[in-house]
């Protein structure tokens, strides 16, 4: 049986650098706290758990004092830091640049809206980190919408801004914008409103479909690597399935059936941006034992 793990999986840039920073700090320091799972794959965290990672939530951040935490790549809203500052905590800062020049992005967006009564729309998912990051930007007062039955949160009367979380996919971004148009041209016949969208969708992330649609097709089998928590990682799944009905999802190696690699000869293994690469070469090695 021939098997092939796909080599455009695994963790993008960000994670990597949020990953190599905690373990370059655990190198020199026994604890270090995470606002978050450093990376949504239970796998990789437990890794770094057994290395002194402990992770906090925003909550427990507000009893902390006098020590080191970590912002992963997700990136963190405003009131994260006025909370280090007044309890004298030291941030080591490994949010993504992508996320961060987001971020500034809708601050500056957020400020023009509110001159015009205007609105920010984030396209995300609600309650995800990234997205609660971006809309602290916004004094909370960004409007979040993860498809087209949300768009009923808008006032299509006032001005809008739309961005997007890095991680969603193009075509549901433009989806969307298209559903925008229409709706205020259904509404204002005689000429639009003020209405911009800015495409702020990570190309690192969302030209991996375009791989995985190709990666897949050729295998008689496809086991995609992912944690159940990684939005990311469940928009790719679902781009494997769709040419390649025999995809199976597994978060480790005590997921993977036997039966799934009977009389079968190719194998093809692909994950999410937050799956390691490590995770899917053991992934390997156990089919490899099912022949």
């Amino acid at each position: 049986m021939q098997v092939t793990i796909d080599p455009h999986s695994g963790f993008c840039f960000g994670v990597v650098y949020a990953i190599e920073v905690a373990e370059r700090e655990l190198k020199q320091n026994p604890v270090l706290f995470c606002l978050g799972d450093i990376v949504h794959n239970n796998m990789e965290v437990n890794r770094l758990k057994e290395m002194g990672l402990v992770i906090i939530t925003g909550h427990d951040l507000k009893d902390l004092h006098d020590c080191k935490v970590l912002i992963r790549a997700h990136g963190e809203p405003p009131e994260t830091y006025k909370t280090a500052l007044q309890n004298n905590i030291k941030l080591i800062d490994a949010s993504c640049p992508i996320v961060l020049n987001l971020q500034n992005q809708i601050q500056q967006g957020y400020q023009e809206m509110k001159k015009k009564n205007g609105q920010i729309v984030i396209y995300g998912k609600e309650g995800h980190a990234e997205v609660n990051g971006l809309v602290g930007q916004t004094n909370n007062m960004a409007i979040v919408i993860g498809d087209e039955s949300d768009l009923q949160k808008i006032d299509f009367s006032r001005p809008i801004r739309l961005y997007s979380q890095t991680t969603k996919s193009i075509e549901g971004f433009h989806h969307i914008v298209q559903a925008i148009h229409q709706r205020i041209s259904a509404r204002f016949p005689e000429g639009p409103i003020d209405f911009n969208w800015n495409d702020t969708i990570c190309r690192q992330v969302s030209n991996r479909s375009g791989y995985l649609h190709k990666f897949a097709v050729k295998f008689d089998r496809v086991v995609f690597v992912s944690g159940k928590k990684s939005s990311n990682g469940m928009i790719l799944y679902r781009v494997c399935r769709e040419v390649n009905p025999h995809t199976y999802l597994v978060s480790g190696v005590s997921e993977l059936r036997n039966e799934w690699f009977k009389g079968i000869h190719t194998v093809g293994i692909c994950g999410a941006t937050s799956t390691p690469r490590w995770l899917m070469e053991e992934i390997e090695k156990e089919i490899h034992k099912m022949e």
